[in-house]
């Protein structure tokens, strides 16, 4: 059944459309007191704020209409015309289109609509694991690109053989973080070796750590007689500057031993600049697990980097299949999951979350996968 039966103006309309426009309103004349440009404490949260609810329009734009082009093909199939490979077309993008709005009604924390910095780091295994995590590293970095968010490396450690000893990057988007937040944790790959002559199979895992680039309103105690700061020569790629000068940093916050590091910006500075904000996003998030830590076991993410562990598997041999362990959502393409289509884990996710029924790692018994 259609989401109305006859046309109108708020027709599918997934909000009181006046209501929204009201509060557009208010924004708008709020920005435009010239003394607000000055704080970037109230500005910055109304900008955020009128982004948002411009995006919620534009999505209940697009709504209206593909609900109103269905109606006018059940009209035209009502007159005799042949239009049923239109309307399952239609019925199916629009199917699509209201799983995605509804995954976003699941982004309502603090953090969610923030970037994202994310983290992957190969296990125990040499050159297979590290390969692996740069296998992982592409797979967020081709998803973001299809979401349409820009991406910033701020720190690629290269494996000596192939693959990555570490690397961290930003994906700049609206709700980067939230979208991502289930990611971190335990990812595990099963294949033939292309580094093992005798053609076995092996299995590699590889960690990833999702953080929110915070901003300065959210606080965040930091104190400078709480870090250690060391630079030293950047060994990664940056031009005619690298390997000449002490450019990269390392920040080391001594309190919780948390460690961050840049080194992909030709300036010390800029390194710098870089590095605090990424520190101050772990720091937040430690803050943010010790609170949940108290309610309930600590997340995937924290568990050791081996068997019995992971969130997800992706199997390239027996079978082809990509399973996460804690919301059983299965993907059969899994050279298309690496290639950067994530959408089904982390709405699965995302429903499992607000639903409450994630199974926790410790209590898998299904890792035969």
């Amino acid at each position: 059944m259609l989401p109305c039966a006859t046309k109108s103006a708020t027709c599918g309309s997934i909000f009181d459309p006046a209501r929204i426009r009201r509060e557009l309103a208010d924004i708008e004349a709020k920005l435009a007191d010239p003394a607000i440009w000055s704080n970037p404490a109230a500005s910055q949260p109304l900008m955020r704020d009128r982004k948002r609810i411009e995006g919620l329009i534009a999505d209940d734009e697009e709504l209206v209409r593909r609900t109103s082009d269905i109606e006018a093909y059940f009209e035209l199939a009502r007159e005799g015309e042949d239009v049923l490979a239109d309307l399952e077309r239609d019925i199916k993008a629009l199917s699509f289109f209201a799983e995605e709005l509804e995954a976003r009604t699941m982004l309502s924390g603090e953090a969610d609509a923030l970037n994202a910095i994310v983290t992957v780091h190969p296990g125990a295994g040499g050159t297979e694991s590290q390969d692996w995590a740069e296998m992982l590293l592409r797979m967020y970095l081709r998803w973001a690109e299809q979401q349409g968010f820009k991406t910033e490396m701020n720190d690629y450690q290269a494996g000596e053989e192939a693959g990555i000893k570490s690397a961290t990057f930003t994906i700049l988007g609206e709700y980067a973080f939230g979208m991502l937040a289930g990611e971190s944790g335990v990812h595990r790959l099963v294949r033939i070796s292309p580094f093992d002559s005798a053609k076995r199979r092996h299995t590699s895992f590889a960690s990833v750590y999702v953080s929110p680039e915070i901003d300065d309103t959210i606080q965040v105690d930091l104190k400078l007689e709480d870090l250690r700061i060391d630079t030293y020569r950047s060994g990664g790629k940056g031009g005619q500057h690298v390997n000449t000068t002490d450019s990269a940093v390392r920040m080391t916050h001594l309190p919780t031993g948390i460690v961050v590091q840049c080194q992909n910006e030709r300036s010390q500075h800029k390194n710098r600049e870089k590095a605090m904000k990424m520190l101050r996003s772990r720091l937040y998030e430690y803050e943010l697990e010790k609170k949940r830590a108290v309610s309930k076991k600590l997340e995937d993410s924290k568990l050791e980097i081996n068997f019995g562990s992971q969130i997800r598997s992706y199997v390239l041999q027996p079978y082809r299949i990509a399973k996460d362990h804690r919301t059983k959502v299965e993907v059969g393409d899994v050279d298309k999951v690496l290639d950067g289509y994530l959408e089904p884990f982390l709405r699965g996710y995302l429903l499992a979350k607000r639903r409450g029924t994630a199974v926790a790692a410790s209590e898998r018994d299904d890792l035969d996968v």
